[in-house]
């Protein structure tokens, strides 16, 4: 029976205290990897200090693409133990693990010693004051390389892109730490070493989910956003302050997540593509302008990057519980559109995409992606340069004698938009039910015909084969989304490997459902597992809620802040294929 992944991949954790350096480390060590043709995604754990404290940087590599944590971790270098114990759940260690640590650190915790891991040690803090400017995790970051087989020729090269323009004496002193590490690992044993690197046959990328969130944006023809920052979405707006003005548009940091949403409504009232990102608390503060963009037809896109909640919850951690408030949260009556990428890379995708459908719907569209996807750091095959770009249906001014429509009934429930100042074209918009003409009414008639116009114009659109990342077949259906589907996906490989085939479902459009594209997802389907991080399963009882299953869900959901990993899901698979 298969019982860890595939030998192709190694997995690594760096811990230390705060500004220990162990983010810095695995940045170059992720350029590295990617230069010396490897595949990587590269995690982080902290705990909710705005600065120190302690920090583990979590790192995959393998010769093929890389989309999930694995069950256990190959290395784990500690630099310190400083409050590294607070991370023994997230970072799980067996018997053929190795632990790498600094004598001067003190004892290795019990917690680790437990897990029957080989602990050997590295005179990190004694090598790095042999060199002058010397840091441990410039010795640590070689001592990696060597045990897993990196060369030093990519690290030193990432090495001066760095340092070298801007500190010579760092760049010296940080190749020679390097290279100390690296020759006092090599009479280091019980390593797990890497494959040889497969032949680059495509430009790769190394990009973040929530960069990539912004490129999308970009892409999508955004040129406008305002937000205010919060965790862990503010990369994201970081990227898109810098990116915007290039573009010709413009970045706004409001004053509070009440004003973004506004201030987007008003940018796109005014004719321009807007974006805001938040997480969880912003959200909920959305979502009295949520619904003033359902009502008055405005085309708006929210990046929720999710993290643990309820209220401020845990900041830095991940999880998949804001689905309810996402499909649910506005009040009254209010069709609405959620996506939800289900890679680093797809950040980039799926966000274009909701840009087109909001633009195309003239509606509030929620991008639902999370803290794993949106703070992880991956190397990926450059992504293809899609043509999703959102065309409002353009008003023209009316024949004379004529009113004009803003809300006209149409058949697919989309109605042409003006820009203000539009000869012809003027009408009232703001939250209150209306008519055709955008006057304001409390007639019944006129209320349940915008009801069914604003849904209709959702459940008619046609969104194509996006609503879904399908692979595999068998009679077992794994249904999941977001972040988990990088660990079911491989969970389904390995049951497959163990004679138990499973089709992957990994839902992109989460709103308005595809009943009959589910349903011929799930022909010939007599099992179905879902893979969720949520305490109260919300994605499950959402499906059962909203599909006709042919089978009553399994339901493998537990909240954050642990990832979901391929060995628990392989494992249920198994079962459920006796």
């Amino acid at each position: 029976m298969t019982t860890s992944s595939g030998s192709g991949s190694v997995s690594i954790a760096m811990c230390g205290s705060g500004g220990a350096g162990v983010m810095t480390a695995a940045n170059m060590f992720l350029d590295a990897a990617a230069e010396a043709g490897y595949y990587a995604l590269f995690g982080r754990s902290s705990g909710p200090q705005i600065r120190g404290g302690e920090a583990a940087a979590l790192v995959r590599l393998g010769v093929d693409p890389i989309t999930s944590v694995d069950d256990t971790f190959d290395i784990m270098l500690a630099i310190d133990w400083q409050g590294v114990q607070r991370f023994a759940a997230e970072l799980p260690l067996s018997k053929n693990s190795l632990v790498i640590c600094d004598p001067s650190a003190g004892d290795v915790p019990e917690v680790y010693v437990k897990t029957g891991a080989k602990i050997v040690h590295l005179h990190m803090k004694d090598l790095a004051k042999e060199i002058p400017g010397g840091r441990p995790n410039m010795i640590a970051l070689g001592a990696i390389a060597e045990l897993i087989g990196i060369p030093v020729g990519p690290l030193t090269e990432v090495l001066g892109k760095s340092l070298k323009k801007k500190r010579a004496d760092a760049y010296e002193a940080s190749v020679a730490g390097v290279k100390a590490g690296a020759a006092a690992a090599a009479t280091l044993t019980g390593s797990k070493r890497l494959a040889a690197a497969k032949a680059k046959d495509a430009k790769r990328w190394t990009v973040t989910g929530n960069y990539g969130a912004g490129l999308g944006a970009i892409r999508g023809g955004v040129r406008f956003c305002a937000a205010y920052p919060i965790t862990p979405a503010t990369e994201v707006l970081e990227y898109l302050s810098s990116a915007l003005p290039k573009v010709g548009g413009v970045f706004v940091q409001a004053e509070d997540e009440l004003a973004s949403i506004n201030m987007c409504l008003g940018a796109s009232y005014g004719g321009e593509a807007s974006i805001t990102a938040t997480a969880g608390p912003g959200l909920s503060l959305m979502t009295e302008g949520l619904g003033l963009a359902v009502a008055s037809e405005t085309p708006v896109v929210v990046v929720d990057v999710q993290r643990v909640g309820p209220s401020t919850g845990i900041a830095t951690k991940c999880e998949q519980s804001d689905l309810n408030i996402a499909v649910y949260g506005l009040h009254g009556d209010a069709p609405h559109v959620v996506v939800a990428p289900n890679s680093v890379g797809d950040c980039i995708f799926t966000t274009q995409w909701g840009v087109y459908l909001a633009e195309s719907l003239q509606t509030a569209c929620l991008v639902m992606s999370d803290q794993a996807l949106g703070q992880s750091r991956a190397i990926i095959d450059a992504p293809a340069d899609v043509a999703f770009v959102g065309k409002r249906l353009q008003a023209e001014a009316p024949a004379e004698g004529e009113v004009f429509k803003r809300y006209a009934n149409t058949a697919s429930g989309v109605s042409p938009m003006p820009v203000p100042g539009q000869d012809g074209c003027q009408y009232t918009s703001d939250g209150l039910e209306h008519t055709e003409t955008g006057t304001p009414s409390s007639q019944s008639s006129d209320h349940t015909l915008q009801l069914d116009k604003r849904q209709r114009k959702l459940t008619g659109f046609d969104y194509g084969n996006h609503w879904a990342t399908i692979e595999g077949e068998g009679d077992i259906a794994v249904i999941t989304w977001g972040s988990c589907t990088g660990a079911a996906r491989e969970a389904v490989e390995r049951a497959k490997a163990d004679g138990v085939n499973a089709k992957l479902i990994s839902l992109r459009l989460i709103s308005p459902i595809r009943p009959q594209h589910m349903a011929d997802a799930l022909k010939g389907v007599k099992k179905i597992l879902v893979v969720e991080q949520s305490h109260l399963g919300q994605f499950t009882r959402y499906l059962r809620g909203e599909y006709d299953l042919p089978a009553k869900p399994e339901a493998l959901s537990r909240p954050g802040p642990l990832p979901m990993r391929p060995g628990e899901i392989h494992a249920r698979l198994l079962s459920m294929g006796k």
